[in-house]
């Protein structure tokens, strides 16, 4: 009985129905809108308070404890003008509104300072290189055969430094024909003129040049590949061994070019003797720095050249002429 009264009881099955969640609002995202928006308003305040010079937060807080006092006493131009019979509130007269920072008045004393050291280097090298001047003067005076050459010698000063020109003359050329071999007046000249140049430490270059006649050998032949460039630079660097001979020290020679007949002391007379030269440039520091600057500056405007005694007052600068072949050649003193 008991077993028949187990197989008649009922299954109860419960059936559980799971109700489904409510739909969200969207509160929450404007609440944390508002909050990372008063984060980040929190955290530029203190930026700003941290990068506000003392200054500047007492203006502002003696602007908002008397707005209406400071606007009609300073005609609201800025709270620093408070505290300040010098308009901006600083040590600056070109300040107008504003705390001035002290570490802005020290940048611009030490720039002005910086230029009137400058200055003061240009003013002293100037005076150095015109000492310069006289005493390769007195040098040159002091020797009879070096005398004689005076009217061959030419100084100047130029925006580069000192200028010691020597040009060629007819009858007292300073190289041989169509050769770097220098003559003895030539050598004696070079060596007095490096003997005085080596009491100063300024660094130099020395330039050669050419008249615009075809190159000739001594012998009546051209030697292949060899022009007035080469000659002019082969003379150039013979000036170079003359000057170290005389006491000049070598690390004084900043450069030596040969520029043939590109750049004529006579321009009307391409031709003349007195295109037939050595440049000496005892440069200041100014000229060095432009030297090695990579970036190349606007050249200055040209010195008018000095005036060589015989010579008529060369004209407007223009290009050389080509002065063509001549009759003949090899007979042209170089």
């Amino acid at each position: 009985m008991a077993g028949d009264a187990k197989k008649l009881q009922p299954i109860i099955i419960k059936r559980i129905k799971k109700g489904g969640h409510a739909v969200h609002g969207g509160a929450w995202k404007i609440a944390y809108a508002d909050f990372v928006t008063a984060m980040m308003a929190f955290f530029l305040l203190m930026w700003l308070l941290g990068s506000t010079t003392e200054g500047d937060k007492k203006g502002i807080a003696d602007y908002f404890q008397a707005p209406l006092k400071l606007a009609l006493l300073n005609g609201g131009s800025g709270a620093g003008d408070a505290s300040s019979v010098i308009k901006g509130g600083g040590e600056d007269l070109t300040r107008s509104t504003g705390q001035v920072k002290r570490g802005d008045i020290e940048a611009q004393k030490s720039t002005l300072n910086l230029h009137q050291l400058k200055s003061e280097q240009t003013r002293a090298e100037v005076a150095k290189l015109t000492e310069l001047k006289e005493k390769v003067e007195a040098k040159i005076a002091e020797n009879a055969k070096l005398k004689a050459m005076g009217s061959q010698i030419l100084l100047e000063m130029t925006p580069d430094g000192l200028r010691i020109q020597i040009v060629d003359a007819e009858g007292r050329p300073m190289f041989a024909s169509g050769s770097p071999a220098v003559q003895p007046g030539m050598r004696d000249l070079l060596r007095a003129v490096g003997s005085v140049l080596a009491e100063v430490p300024n660094r130099l270059t020395l330039e050669g040049h050419t008249d615009a006649s075809p190159f000739a050998s001594a012998a009546g032949g051209s030697e292949r590949g060899y022009s007035n460039w080469e000659l002019s630079s082969d003379r150039a660097n013979a000036s170079r061994r003359e000057l170290l001979a005389g006491g000049l020290q070598e690390d004084h020679v900043l450069r030596v070019q040969g520029l043939a007949a590109s750049n004529p002391f006579d321009r009307r007379d391409p031709a003349a003797p007195a295109n037939r030269r050595i440049s000496i440039i005892v440069m200041t520091r100014a000229a060095e720095d432009r030297l090695f600057r990579t970036a190349p500056e606007p050249d200055p405007e040209p010195l008018a050249a000095p005036r060589v005694p015989g010579l008529p007052v060369p004209s407007a600068p223009t290009l050389p002429v080509d002065a063509g072949p001549r009759s003949s050649p090899a007979t042209s003193r170089r």
